[in-house]
């Protein structure tokens, strides 16, 4: 039987390529903890509040190569006293090929933070551990709805270079 029938036999269109995706990597690219108010905040009462803040870069390493970071940053107050900041930048290389252009923007989007994001967890709460606090366990986060609304804003904003997140058009 030649490659084509082959192909046909098993459901796929010949020349399609096939969908691969390689979790090449997974490495912590930066992190810092402060707590700037330490030791006094130790011997204080506090009610704390949290404000977490999540951001994603995709950098193209070579062809069908990715570097994903995800980056998180959880800040602690008491009042009008930082309790402590924390910063991981949690990093993977992928490479993902077979993907037709909407798909790899999903891939990218949806399945490489969700990968990443328990080892920032972990990386985060062994900071503020490490740092003197309680832990602090980060509740899973729905990457799936994240993505949407970032398609929902790039519908509103215009045509969008969908690795570098700039809008495309007069500025």
């Amino acid at each position: 039987m030649s490659e084509e029938n082959q192909s046909a036999a098993n459901g796929a269109a010949p020349d399609q390529a096939q969908a691969q995706l390689v979790l090449q990597k997974i490495y912590v690219k930066d992190a810092s903890f402060e707590a700037p108010s330490a030791p006094q905040i130790f011997q204080e009462e506090m009610s704390p509040q949290l404000q977490l803040n999540m951001n994603q870069k995709v950098t193209g390493l070579a062809q069908d190569v990715y570097e994903v970071v995800l980056t998180l940053t959880l800040t602690c107050t008491a009042g009008d006293k930082t309790a402590y900041l924390v910063e991981a930048q949690q990093a993977g290389v992928f490479t993902i090929s077979g993907f037709d252009a909407r798909n790899l923007d999903a891939v990218l989007g949806t399945y490489c933070p969700n990968t990443l994001f328990p080892y920032a967890r972990q990386l985060i709460s062994d900071l503020i551990q490490a740092g003197g606090f309680p832990p602090y366990f980060l509740q899973p986060i729905n990457f799936d709805q994240l993505y949407a609304d970032t398609l929902r804003r790039r519908a509103e904003q215009g045509p969008v270079d969908q690795l570098s997140g700039e809008t495309a058009g007069n500025a």
